[in-house]
C-alpha cells in the first residue's frame, strides 16, 4: 500500500476516491498502471524512466520507448559482467577458505582485509 501511495505522490497513478473512512477503492485502470510500473521497475526501469514510459503510452513513440529500453538493457548486462565477475571471486575465496588449514586467518577475511580493493 505505501508504494501505491508513493506512485500516487508521484504523479504516476491517480488518487483513488475513499469510500468508507480511510479505505479507498481503485479503479481497474489504477490496478492496471500499478501492475505496468512494478513490472517496468522488475525489468530495470528506474522510477524516472517508468514516468517517461507511462507518458508514451499512447503507442506513438515506440521509438522513445525503445531506446529507452536500450539503454535499460546495457545497464543491466553491465550489472551482469559485474555480478559474473563477484561470483568468480567468490567461488575462488570459498574454495581458499574450504583448502585452508590454517585457522590462525581466513582467506576470505585476509581478502576482505586487503588495501587494494577494488580491484
Amino acid at each position: 500500500m505505501e508504494m501505491v501511495r508513493y506512485y500516487q505522490r508521484c504523479g504516476m497513478l491517480s488518487i483513488s476516491e475513499r469510500v468508507h473512512g480511510a479505505i479507498r477503492q481503485y479503479s481497474g485502470d489504477s490496478l492496471q498502471w500499478h501492475h505496468f510500473i512494478r513490472r517496468a521497475q522488475a525489468l530495470g526501469f528506474t522510477l524516472d524512466e517508468v514516468r517517461t514510459l507511462l507518458q508514451l503510452n499512447d503507442g506513438s513513440k515506440c521509438g522513445t520507448a525503445r531506446a529507452l529500453a536500450e539503454q535499460t538493457l546495457q545497464v543491466v548486462e553491465e550489472r551482469l559482467r559485474d555480478l559474473r565477475m563477484l561470483r568468480t571471486e567468490l567461488r575462488s575465496l570459498v574454495g581458499q577458505c574450504r583448502d585452508n588449514r590454517d585457522e590462525v586467518m581466513c582467506p576470505l577475511i585476509a581478502n576482505l582485509c586487503e588495501a587494494n580493493w577494488p580491484k
